[in-house]
Formats: C-alpha cells, sequence, structure tokens
C-alpha cells in the first residue's frame, strides 16, 4: 500500500508526466515532428531576431553602469509607485520595448548584482512582463485582426493592466522584507542627476570589462538564453500538439466552453483560449481568426491571451529565475489578475479608443 501511494506523490508527478510524453512521442511521431519544426520556424523567424538583440544591448547597458544611473535618478518616482528601486525604471522601459521575457531577464540580473530584494524582484517581474509593441501591433492588429485601428484599445487594455497590476501589488509585501536602502536624499535635480552620473561611473569601474569583452560577453549570453527560449518553445509545441492528438484540448476547451457561457461571452473563441494557456501567437491567431465571434469580444480575448503570456513564457521565466529566490507563484497569480484587468480595460475603452 505504501509503494502504491508513494506512485501518486506530487513529487513523482514529474516523472510520470515526462513517461507519458515520452509514449506519445512513440506513438505520434510525424505530429511531433510537423510541432517541432512549427515550433523552431517560430523562434527562428520572429522571437530570434525580435529578442536577441535586446538581450545583447541590454547586457551591454548594466555593464557601463546606465542601470545605476537609472537607479539613482528615478528612485524617487518608483519607489511611491511601484515599491520598487529606481533601477526598476530600466527594467519597465526594456520589457515593454522587447516583450517577454526581457523584463524576467532583467530582473535576474538585477538580483545578482544586488540591486533589488525578493519582494521586490517579484513585483518587479510581475509588471515587466508583457508584450513588445512590434507583435501587439504589427502582428496581432495588423497581421491576425487585419485592422490596425485595434491597436490602441489593444495597448491600452494591455500595458494599463500591468502598471495597474504594478500599482496594486505595491500593497502586498513581505514584512520581513524591507526592501533596499533608498540613496541619499538631494536638495535639487542638479545634485540628483551628479548623483546618478556618479553612481555609474562607480558601477562602470567595478565591471572592469574593456568595452570589446563586454560585448563579447554580451553576444555570449544573449546566444545561451536563446537557445534556451527557442527549446522551450518547440518543447511546448510538441506538448500542445501531443494533448490535441489525445483529445485533452478537446475536453479542455469544453470545459472553458461552460464557463465562458456563464459569463455571456461566446464560446465559439474557447479554442482561442485554449491555445492561448499554451502560447501567445497561436492563441492570438486563433482569437483574430474567430468569425462571428463578435470583434469586441475577440480584442478582448486577445488582450487576456497578450496578458495572460502562455506556458511557453511561464517556462521562460521560470528558467530565468531559477538561480534566484525569486517564486513563480506570484508570478501566475499576477499573470491571471493582469489577464482579468485587460478583459475588463477592453470593454470600458471599447467605446472611446475603438474603430468605428
Amino acid at each position: 500500500m505504501q509503494r502504491v501511494r508513494f506512485l501518486f506523490r506530487p513529487q513523482v508527478i514529474p516523472a510520470w508526466s515526462a513517461v507519458l510524453l515520452a509514449l506519445l512521442l512513440a506513438i505520434f511521431p510525424a505530429a511531433s515532428l510537423e510541432a517541432s519544426v512549427r515550433g523552431l520556424s517560430i523562434w527562428w523567424q520572429v522571437l530570434f531576431p525580435a529578442l536577441f538583440p535586446f538581450f545583447v544591448i541590454s547586457e551591454v547597458l548594466i555593464g557601463v553602469g546606465i542601470v545605476h544611473f537609472f537607479g539613482t535618478l528615478l528612485d524617487p518616482l518608483m519607489r511611491p509607485l511601484f515599491r520598487v528601486p529606481g533601477s526598476g525604471a530600466f527594467v519597465v522601459t526594456m520589457g515593454y520595448a522587447s516583450g517577454y521575457p526581457v523584463g524576467a531577464r532583467l530582473t535576474s540580473q538585477l538580483w545578482d548584482q544586488g540591486l533589488i530584494t525578493r519582494a521586490e524582484g517579484e513585483r518587479l517581474v510581475a509588471i515587466t512582463t508583457t508584450s513588445d509593441p512590434i507583435f501587439l501591433i504589427g502582428a496581432v492588429s495588423v497581421g491576425f485582426f487585419h485592422n490596425p485601428a485595434l491597436a490602441p484599445v489593444l495597448a491600452a487594455s494591455h500595458y494599463g493592466g500591468a502598471l495597474i497590476i504594478g500599482l496594486l501589488l505595491r500593497f502586498f509585501h513581505d514584512r520581513k522584507d524591507p526592501g533596499t536602502p533608498k540613496p541619499p536624499a538631494s536638495t535639487s535635480k542638479s545634485s540628483r542627476f551628479k548623483q546618478a552620473v556618479d553612481a555609474m561611473h562607480r558601477a562602470r569601474l567595478l565591471d572592469g570589462r574593456p568595452l570589446g569583452g563586454l560585448l563579447q560577453d554580451s553576444v555570449q549570453s544573449g546566444l545561451k538564453l536563446m537557445i534556451v527560449v527557442g527549446g522551450l518553445v518547440v518543447f511546448f509545441s510538441v506538448v500542445m500538439e501531443l494533448l490535441t492528438s489525445v483529445g485533452v484540448i478537446n475536453g479542455l476547451a469544453a470545459l472553458i466552453q461552460g464557463m465562458m457561457h456563464l459569463v455571456g461571452m461566446p464560446t465559439m473563441l474557447a479554442e482561442a483560449v485554449v491555445n492561448g494557456l499554451f502560447e501567445v501567437t497561436l492563441g492570438a491567431k486563433t482569437a483574430g481568426a474567430a468569425a462571428g465571434g463578435g470583434l469586441i469580444h475577440q480584442v478582448a480575448i486577445a488582450a487576456f491571451i497578450l496578458s495572460w503570456g502562455g506556458m511557453s513564457v511561464h517556462a521562460q521565466v521560470v528558467s530565468l529565475l531559477s538561480r534566484t529566490a525569486l517564486r513563480y507563484r506570484p508570478f501566475l497569480l499576477a499573470r491571471l489578475v493582469h489577464g482579468v484587468i485587460a478583459i475588463i480595460l477592453v470593454y470600458l475603452l471599447w467605446g472611446s479608443l475603438a474603430p468605428a
């Protein structure tokens, strides 16, 4: 009896899951290969050119002390709003500009340098895990919905929802985590700027690498991270195909259809939700193609998918945070709440920002 109980303990679930996936790979080899090629294509054609330059640039900017500059300069703004140090402004800017998982990558680097505490890092990852504007506008609004006029409502709901998450999270903090110490107060804007420049200079001296060596290390680090991202995209593409082949996806879609019926949303969008739970691109594409679902509802589901991020993005974030003390659970809850807020904002802003 004890042996039987051991087989069903939570600790051994990953092992059984791996065995099950291996069996499904043997049963559906053709579908698995096709899904692998599809995932690899997405990585090479979309993610690599979009993310790799940002990974390299952000690494260089950290090495030359730009993070310390922003940290000192913007600390009086970031702490009252989001309860994070001023260096978080750099992460917010780069995260919003380049999309997931750059925010998690930069947050883990701040943790490595001792610039943030665990609570601050968890808030920062929750705020900065967003889609990049190019994907939101070019791929979703233009490519999937064929309507660039939808970009304002999608952007306002998605990025606005992330900022609301940041404002909400400032009220939830660990009392045992006092936060990073504040920099010395300055009496004028000029002295604050001088402090920021001095902090940048000290950080550059502490790093010590010549510019050529810094660039080489940044390229190597970026390539390693892109390989991890690509592997996760291919893996989840295969997992989703295998789950579809055995009917799990259909069962999940039926469950979500019932939930959507209760809240008055078109049940035909359930497929988009299911796809989006695993992968952002496929989910947003399915939402845009769901003709007859009502444009406002399609956009609301697309906003939810962008804000949730998909399990592929979640796995990327987990891999980046695995070497830190930052926990996954706050990130998971933040993504769920962000998705709900994004849906609400779409309905609230539709009359003023949506195309006539």
